[in-house]
């Protein structure tokens, strides 16, 4: 009887200790997966109390059986950036080009947290002064085109500080188009896979792109006739270009946001 006793005392002592070890290797500890993972698995006491498989994905909470310690060692830590810096000048004064703003990232994400957004955003723009102040030459050709979006990023004052003044849209119907306008994958470029023939965009004319002695914006079919075909060229990528035909002047673009454009 005496030897029973000490045999189930040296069972429990093994147990107590296998026990110990265990808790050191199982649970969430550095194990923790972004999702539902089922190679995300450990070996431990569950939230249901139950002792078994346990997992440290983050579809476990749906599924109730995560490891007793996932939401202590897998607190999810999304992505943290700055804000967006102010925009850069354009790359070619007088030209057609592109302006950028970065952000940086402040805290990256960890045990499953939400990744981090992009952190630059690019936009065409042109600037409407050379280098030494005066006034570009605007000559005659095609419109020169961005998306809304980014035509938000233009400045609200004018390189004097003088306040801009509200413009005014173009409708136009798309006759043409080449086909470079869909093979881009770069971010600033995905708007111009909107750009299908026979559909109806709406342009603005705002400042600076909008002249301020004719009080118009290049390529606006102003003084052209209604039947008069014109071009257009998007900023970003000079490939992607076509025709249009002016529907009519309006105060404001009613246009969806895909086909609704900016002057450049």
């Amino acid at each position: 009887m005496m030897g029973s006793s000490v045999e189930f005392a040296c069972l429990l002592l093994v147990f107590s200790s296998l026990g110990k070890n265990h808790l050191v290797s199982g649970g969430c500890a550095g194990k923790c997966c972004r999702g539902r993972d089922l190679s995300c698995v450990s070996t431990d006491w569950r939230m249901d109390r139950v002792y078994g498989t346990c997992y440290c994905d983050k579809g476990c909470v749906r599924t109730k059986d995560c490891c007793f310690d996932y939401f202590t060692e897998c607190p999810a830590q999304d992505c943290a950036v700055s804000e967006w810096s102010f925009w850069s000048g354009c790359a070619k004064p007088c030209q057609p080009s592109v302006r950028v703003r970065v952000r940086h990232t402040e805290q990256q994400p960890s045990n499953s947290g939400e990744p981090c957004p992009s952190l630059e955003q690019r936009a065409g723009c042109r600037e409407y002064r050379d280098h030494q102040g005066n006034h570009c030459g605007l000559n005659a050709g095609p419109a020169f085109i961005t998306s809304m979006e980014f035509g938000n990023g233009r400045p609200k004052h004018d390189s004097y500080g003088n306040p801009l003044h509200p413009g005014f849209c173009v409708e136009f119907t798309l006759e043409s188009r080449t086909p470079h306008c869909t093979v881009e994958n770069r971010p600033h470029t995905h708007w111009m896979r909107y750009i299908t023939e026979g559909f109806k965009v709406c342009v603005a004319c705002e400042p600076p792109a909008m002249r301020n002695n004719s009080g118009s914006c290049q390529g606006d079919g102003q003084e052209s006739d209604k039947d008069a075909v014109l071009r257009w060229q998007a900023v970003g990528n000079p490939q992607c270009s076509g025709t249009w035909k002016k529907i009519q002047k309006t105060q404001q673009c009613n246009c969806p946001p895909q086909h609704s454009f900016v002057f450049i």
